[in-house]
């Protein structure tokens, strides 16, 4: 995402970055060292890299974790010399609770530093890579159009889903509907294969009929079918099964609170917590439920 950033913003304009993993941020500064676009500079801290900036981006992987550096970012107060506060702009394209979002964005607007939206992705690795992520934007109606034009420089589609906090519920709502295809996609097709079906023809007939997904169709679980899947490659890369228990948990969470039911949230937990602890699955990409359930590889 700070590659497709960085090469799309013009010569004028700074690229800060930060990241508690000093590799990351190397490789990242050689990678850009010969492109053109904004000039990359690195920050020692999560202060300086939002000090005197026009737009922060935070992509963190829990709610403790953004509430950890919002705390840092914002006490004491940001510079006002270089960026007047009113107009200081926090993108936070985490996937966390609405709720949690929604105290982030208090604290942001009662401190008068700036204003706060959400813009959680989906995508992937793949789309961050390929700039084809889908943003979901919650944001009030005249900050859309200044949000969409930086998040469309490192993704093809911004979905405004309403005020601030509607991009996470539009976003978990998503992965709860993801999480449960990709059980029962690596359920079907392994009750297929073991009737002696061949994976790759039940799963062209799955996509041409009615059980078709994204898990069926882009990351099919079953080696050999998709070509770039992670069943390809020991499950390793794409979207962790950690970040999918974690999405689980916040999506239920976020669903209780709302007073809506849930039927199969309890036990697609149980499924991802479980598979999650087993050492062959641990650390892989979610598809690897397939494994944990016994399937054919």
């Amino acid at each position: 995402m700070a590659r497709n950033l960085q090469s799309k913003l013009p010569a004028s304009d700074s690229l800060r970055v930060y990241d508690i993993n000093a590799q990351i941020l190397e490789r990242f500064v050689n990678e850009t060292k010969a492109s053109s676009g904004a000039a990359v500079q690195v920050a020692d801290t999560v202060r300086n890299a939002a000090e005197n900036s026009e737009t922060t981006i935070t992509v963190l992987p829990e709610p403790s974790h953004v509430n950890n550096v919002f705390g840092q970012i914002l006490k004491p107060p940001l510079s006002t010399e270089i960026v007047a506060n009113p107009n200081r702009l926090f993108i936070d394209c985490s996937t966390i609770d609405p709720s949690s979002s929604r105290e982030v964005a208090n604290a942001v607007h009662s401190t008068q530093q700036g204003r706060f939206v959400d813009a959680p992705m989906s995508g992937g690795v793949v789309g961050a890579k390929a700039g084809t992520l889908t943003f979901m934007l919650g944001a009030p109606e005249p900050l859309v159009s200044r949000v969409e034009a930086i998040l469309l420089m490192m993704g093809k589609r911004v979905v405004h889903c309403g005020p601030q906090g509607a991009g996470l519920s539009g976003k978990l709502a998503n992965n709860y509907l993801l999480a449960i295809n990709n059980i029962a996609t690596a359920e079907a097709l392994n009750l297929g294969i073991k009737w002696g079906l061949d994976g790759k023809v039940l799963s062209n007939l799955i996509n041409i009929s009615t059980g078709k997904c994204w898990p069926s169709e882009v990351n099919n679980p079953v080696k050999g079918v998709v070509e770039g899947a992670p069943a390809g490659r020991d499950y390793s890369g794409g979207f962790g099964i950690g970040l999918m228990k974690k999405d689980l948990k916040l999506a239920i969470q976020a669903a209780s609170e709302a007073g809506a039911r849930l039927e199969l949230g309890a036990k697609a937990q149980e499924v991802y917590e479980a598979a999650s602890e087993q050492e062959d699955c641990k650390g892989r990409d979610f598809s690897v439920v397939y494994r944990y359930i016994g399937g054919n590889e």
